[in-house]
């Protein structure tokens, strides 16, 4: 199967699809205007794109690279992450201080939470929770397995990116105000551990086995790489200018960042700490999703 990386160009309308194994790219796709936000279904067979200056969330069949549904939201979708049954869709709308959730079968929003002040990003776990990163209001909402809103936990200052491993064990958030990464421990709720997060990180992305975080650091345009249990940065690859969104392939092989004011994506073999390509994107891009298979 073609495992493929989605980036959403939020100044062109448009997602470029790239091919991991072959590192090139192998298309576009349309979708609504302002595109930030990408999230990959759990059978690849579909991606969803928050388009925030059309305030709609676009679904996008894999096979073809089609656009096959439009789904109005609320005001200035960020982000649009999909539960992992793979049954909703849900999207951080930051102009309106809340999540939309869109059924999947319906193509549809079923239900609309309060957050905190201006939610940036989503990562889901097994159980059925979730975590909103709330950039307005130092801190992450919980969702718990009902989809509803059930507490929040303080965080650092600007909390804006946000990923889990496969296991769920834990969630990483990327504090761009403080520098700092927080570690957020579901069983508790509470935050764990403070990672050393550069100057301002943004997106983030755990490896699959849970050992290492990688961080886009907006500032130094560079991206990170933290060996988390032993809460230290081991890497700094340079990278493109302002960096944005992270995503590992599903081996952990690879690790690929798009670069904002670069319009770039960059791909890096994370064990020799090594750019390996450097491939043009639409303008500005911003999110980034690598199906699962």
């Amino acid at each position: 199967m073609r495992i493929s990386a989605y980036v959403a160009n939020s100044g062109s309308s448009t997602v470029s699809v790239y091919d991991t194994r072959l590192e090139r790219k192998i298309g576009n796709a349309q979708v609504g205007r302002g595109p930030t936000g990408v999230g990959a279904a759990p059978d690849g067979d579909a991606v969803y794109v928050a388009n925030s200056r059309s305030d709609t969330t676009s679904f996008i069949n894999t096979g073809p690279r089609l656009l096959t549904a439009t789904v109005p939201v609320r005001r200035r979708p960020f982000a649009a992450t999909p539960t992992r049954d793979g049954r909703y869709v849900l999207v951080a709308d930051f102009g309106s201080d809340a999540v939309s959730i869109i059924s999947v079968r319906a193509r549809r929003v079923i239900g609309t939470l309060p957050v905190g002040p201006l939610p940036h990003s989503i990562t889901t776990v097994p159980d059925g929770r979730a975590y909103v990163t709330d950039n307005g209001g130092r801190s992450v909402t919980v969702l718990g397995r009902g989809l509803h809103a059930t507490r929040d936990i303080r965080v650092g200052d600007f909390p804006s990116g946000i990923s889990s491993p496969p296991s769920g064990r834990r969630v990483y958030v990327s504090n761009t105000g403080s520098g700092t990464v927080s570690v957020i421990d579901p069983d508790t709720e509470s935050v764990v551990a403070t990672l050393p997060g550069g100057q301002a990180p943004l997106g983030n992305a755990v490896s699959p086995d849970g050992r290492r975080l990688y961080v886009a650091d907006s500032a130094r345009n560079c991206l990170l790489i933290i060996d988390i249990p032993a809460r230290r940065v081991i890497g700094h690859v340079p990278v493109g200018v302002d960096p944005q969104g992270v995503a590992v392939t599903p081996d952990g092989r690879r690790v690929w960042v798009t670069n904002e004011q670069s319009d770039t994506v960059t791909v890096i073999d994370p064990y020799t700490q090594r750019v390996r390509a450097t491939l043009p994107t639409g303008h500005e891009p911003e999110g980034i999703a690598i199906t699962p298979r």
